[in-house]
């Protein structure tokens, strides 16, 4: 099945009170377009990393109070896991969806990937400078490249490689009203778009 796009009652899924409501409707809504999402760019991903790269879908499965506030897919190098490996995301919060490449805490090199993202800092000069950097993976909060400058983007490295919790998240987001953009050929082709733009920092990440 082609995928279909995000739409409103996708967002309002994080407006459902109680864990198990919320779940129950991420898994509904919005699961089902993320495999639909991986089945069109997961294997010509694959070709441009130069190597097989496998789809993980969050499941909460440690959530037995609160209800989760986003959720998201992962593309990884990895078929056991994603979290301790550089992995591209798209998700969901209640306001915006995010298309990040993702470093983030339980990484077990992130000094090393650090240290070489500040020695190839024209990688960065070279992606459009409306795209996106979070430090957290768990709240909305980002800025973007040009907000940030090189300067700014040198001490968010250097933040990045310092400081155990920092994490490190580059890409795009798109805004809930946004609905032309979140249509399913245009989203299909901006997730595309970005994640071919961001593979040079990929490989980067994997030396």
């Amino acid at each position: 099945m082609a995928f279909s796009g995000f739409n409103r009652e996708d967002f309002e899924t994080f407006h459902i009170e109680g864990l198990d409501g919320r779940m129950e409707a991420i898994r509904s809504r919005i699961q089902p377009k993320f495999k639909e999402l991986s089945d069109e760019v997961l294997q010509e991903l694959s070709v441009q990393a130069g190597e097989e790269l496998f789809l993980h879908i969050a499941q909460h499965a440690r959530r037995k109070v609160n209800a989760p506030v986003d959720t998201w897919m992962a593309i990884a190098g990895n078929k056991r896991g994603y979290k301790q490996h550089p992995h591209f995301q798209v998700g969901l919060f209640d306001d915006h969806v995010f298309i990040w490449l993702a470093l983030i805490y339980e990484l077990p090199n992130k000094q090393g990937i650090a240290s070489a993202y500040l020695k190839h800092l024209d990688e960065f000069a070279a992606l459009p400078q409306e795209m996106a950097v979070s430090f957290d993976h768990m709240k909305k909060d980002h800025v973007t490249l040009g907000e940030l400058g090189e300067d700014g983007l040198n001490r968010s490295l250097e933040r990045f490689r310092d400081v155990k919790k920092v994490e490190f998240l580059i890409g795009r987001t798109v805004a809930a009203s946004d609905a032309k953009l979140l249509e399913g050929d245009k989203f299909l082709g901006l997730v595309k778009q970005t994640f071919e733009q961001l593979l040079p920092l990929y490989q980067i990440a994997k030396l």
